[in-house]
């Protein structure tokens, strides 16, 4: 089995992945692990809303609404 690696606003919808990196700066990293958004962790793409707007995600469990531009910062690899 191939697994590529891919940004999060790529993933599929219903689609489950290992977060790998988050680029950025200390500011949104510090931010994104609060929300439990840190590498390592299993996330999965609820929806996805129309019109390039934002993303809601399932991690550590808890539903997280991202916007576009901060999910194009977010490496995962598919599992």
């Amino acid at each position: 089995m191939n697994r590529q690696n891919i940004y999060l606003i790529d993933l599929p919808a219903n689609k489950t992945a290992k977060i790998i990196s988050v680029s950025g700066g200390y500011g949104l990293q510090r931010k994104l692990q609060t929300l439990g958004i840190r590498e390592g962790q299993v996330v999965k793409i609820l929806s996805r809303q129309p019109f390039r707007g934002p993303l809601t995600i399932k991690v550590c469990g808890s539903q997280i609404t991202l916007g576009r531009g901060i999910a194009r910062r977010i490496l995962v690899e598919e599992l």
